[in-house]
């Protein structure tokens, strides 16, 4: 029985990059052996074990045969005779299917650190069109590295897409790869490879970022939410609301996208807009009861309509907040006149604010 590190950790250490989880491979070990050492089941797909004291991941060496359509559609075979190298060959990319013996030295069978140095994104084997996410962790490490998609690579991801492989991608995980994507330094060049290999239009539907504009949020360290909400300023809250539902986002991340792009028009009015219709905004993005949402509508605004002035709408919600509304409502005549009394006396103090 041996274990060695493999995947990202051996990546990012040759990448000279901070290492946070360390997985392991174990070769000719059976389960029942990895318990008798005191390892913790956890795997639910295949035999994975918590480290009784540091707790990382080690999964015994595997193989993966096809029998359904879909990342779900495979069988898994993991036994002592699986070798290091078997088990490297399902793997993704050539830049995860290293590994790092317990010596130090490296294996790397498939030119993983060749590619590396190149900045280079290619599949190991023809076994990664079996499983469509590898198309969304394709783009999604292009947005964390820069690096270019391999020309076969990226033909073998527009096969995948053009013989309806890529149609059993399950929503929850689509999801899950986009906003990492999100989330990466460079979001705009996941959507460049999701374009270029056909699989953006049959999840985006023509909901797409303006790169120049997507970058920009990556760069001022933008939330997902709000670099989501980027991408739908642009679009119809039809269009979004379509793209939400079929990416299963969260709703925080759907009712800031939408927020956006219902109110796009009236925040580009901001500055022009009389006090009337900055509380008329500021209600209807339910601004007094959720300020923290309305503060990333702003950042959206200010990103997306390339730096527009949010500072009037922002002095204009202080100042209508800071509104006493129970003592104009104990002051109103009769309760049909209260909620007029309170819109009347935040236009005034909006007025004189902003």
């Amino acid at each position: 029985m041996k274990a060695y590190v493999v995947g990202g950790a051996v990546r990012d250490e040759l990448l000279g990059l901070p290492v946070q989880d360390r997985d392991y491979v174990v070769i000719g070990a059976t389960p029942e052996e990895m318990v008798r050492q005191g390892f913790k089941p956890v795997g639910r797909d295949f035999p994975v074990f918590l480290h009784p004291q540091t707790h990382e991941e080690y999964a015994l060496a595997r193989t993966e045969r096809k029998s359904g359509r879909g990342y779900r559609g495979f069988t898994v075979y993991a036994a002592p005779d699986v070798t290091l190298e078997d088990d490297l060959r399902r793997r993704d990319l050539t830049i995860n299917a290293m590994a790092k013996a317990p010596d130090g030295t490296l294996i790397d069978p498939f030119g993983g650190k060749e590619d590396l140095q190149a900045g280079v994104l290619r599949h190991v084997s023809e076994a990664f069109a079996e499983d469509p996410v590898r198309i969304l962790r394709v783009a999604r490490f292009a947005a964390r590295f820069g690096f270019r998609v391999a020309a076969e690579t990226l033909e073998l991801m527009r096969q995948m897409v053009r013989s309806g492989e890529a149609d059993f991608l399950v929503p929850e995980r689509v999801w899950q790869e986009v906003s990492r994507g999100l989330a990466e330094p460079q979001p705009e060049r996941m959507f460049e490879i999701l374009e270029a290999c056909g699989l953006a239009e049959k999840l985006f539907d023509g909901v797409k970022p303006v790169p120049q504009i997507l970058a920009l949020a990556a760069k001022a360290n933008a939330t997902v939410p709000v670099r989501f909400a980027v991408i739908a300023w642009p679009h119809t809250e039809g269009e979004v609301e379509s793209v939400c539902e079929r990416l299963k986002a969260p709703n925080e991340v759907r009712e800031l996208a939408l927020l956006a792009c219902r109110n796009r028009l009236a925040l580009r009015a901001v500055p022009l807009a009389t006090p009337a219709a900055l509380l008329e905004l500021l209600k209807r993005t339910d601004a007094f009861r959720r300020p923290e949402r309305f503060a990333q509508l702003c950042e959206v605004a200010r990103l997306a309509a390339l730096n527009l002035d949010t500072g009037r709408l922002e002095r204009a919600l202080a100042a209508a907040a800071a509104v006493d509304a129970g003592a104009v409502a104990a002051a109103a005549p009769a309760p049909a006149d209260i909620s007029r009394l309170i819109d009347e006396a935040r236009s005034r103090a909006i007025g004189q604010a902003a």
